[in-house]
């Protein structure tokens, strides 16, 4: 089939004992305050097999007859931000944590149109990654442990990162299906890949680092507003864009920024040029996508499969 599916159907099963299958049994008189009916929908997601680390893209479709007025929910840890697309259905992007194992558990919440609210719930699969280690060695003071000037300096980074974050969560959907990769270029450390830094496993490389010569152009990969641009104690001059629907994409360690906060790129916007600043050992770019503060490969925003259902006017309900 071309979709994983599960249908969900709630408030079905009642409670008490079955009734004897030789003696029908009485239908019960009708009770004008018994509740609603309740939802019948199908949850749906793209790619069949969604990988640790991964964009996917979720998909609800009403039974026939039936109407959603919203749907909300987290998955893995973040907010989903559904909107309404064509034959009813509705659509939204989730993230599938790098360290999840197994499956992925859905619960959302459809209200359809007569204010009814039903759970809608079902158990992803998920397929591993194909992480490695990577063995780096780095001058000393690069590797030793923080001031407290310099702790302080991390701390306000990390903060400011979740502002952006915030916004993100925020804000309507403004990116399209248009997407295109911020620097063509070799592929110099994968995301996901643990990190050990002078013989210790410290920390995963959530990004991908792209090569590049130092003022070689990067664009921005689908549309969106400049959230930040700032000077971070480890990334350097960094550039974080708000996607909106709580998309969040960040460009690190560049020699100079092209753009403002404020200014709205879409896809191929010079955003930035290839540097070498914050802690690193030579000229790339350390290229970030999240939903929120989850951080995932940004491959699979390039790779995600998505159709005209997502090309509608951004923002609009």
């Amino acid at each position: 089939m071309d979709l994983l599916t599960a249908l969900i159907v709630a408030g079905l099963l009642g409670g008490g004992a079955a009734a004897d299958p030789a003696i029908p049994a009485a239908a019960p008189a009708a009770d004008p305050a018994a509740a609603p009916p309740t939802l019948a929908a199908e949850l749906s997601w793209l790619p069949e097999r969604p990988v640790q680390g991964h964009l996917v893209r979720l998909v609800v479709t009403p039974s026939a007859g039936e109407s959603l007025t919203d749907i909300a929910g987290e998955v893995g840890g973040e907010p989903v931000h559904f909107e309404p697309a064509a034959g009813g259905r509705w659509t939204a992007l989730a993230p599938v944590p790098v360290d999840t194992e197994g499956t992925l558990s859905l619960r959302l919440q459809a209200t359809d149109g007569r204010g009814t609210t039903t759970e809608l719930s079902a158990e992803m699969p998920v397929e591993a990654g194909d992480y490695r280690h990577e063995r780096l060695s780095v001058a000393p003071r690069l590797g030793s442990s923080l001031n407290a000037a310099d702790q302080a300096h991390l701390d306000r980074d990390r903060a400011k990162a979740a502002e952006v974050a915030r916004q993100a969560h925020a804000s309507p959907r403004l990116w399209t299906s248009e997407r295109v990769i911020p620097r063509e270029d070799r592929v110099t450390s994968g995301f996901g890949n643990g990190r050990v830094f002078n013989g210790q496993v410290s920390s995963r490389h959530l990004g991908l680092d792209l090569d590049g010569d130092p003022g070689d152009v990067i664009v921005a990969p689908t549309r969106g507003v400049v959230a930040l641009v700032d000077t971070f104690l480890l990334a350097g001059n960094i550039v974080y864009l708000n996607h909106g629907g709580g998309l969040v994409s960040g460009y690190f360690h560049l020699s100079e920024a092209l753009v403002a906060e404020g200014d709205t790129v879409t896809a191929g916007t010079p955003i930035g040029r290839v540097g070498a600043t914050g802690r690193v050992t030579g000229p790339h770019l350390h290229w970030v996508v999240r939903i929120g503060s989850t951080s995932l490969d940004p491959r699979s925003l390039l790779d995600l499969p998505l159709d005209a259902t997502f090309d509608r006017v951004p923002g609009g309900r």
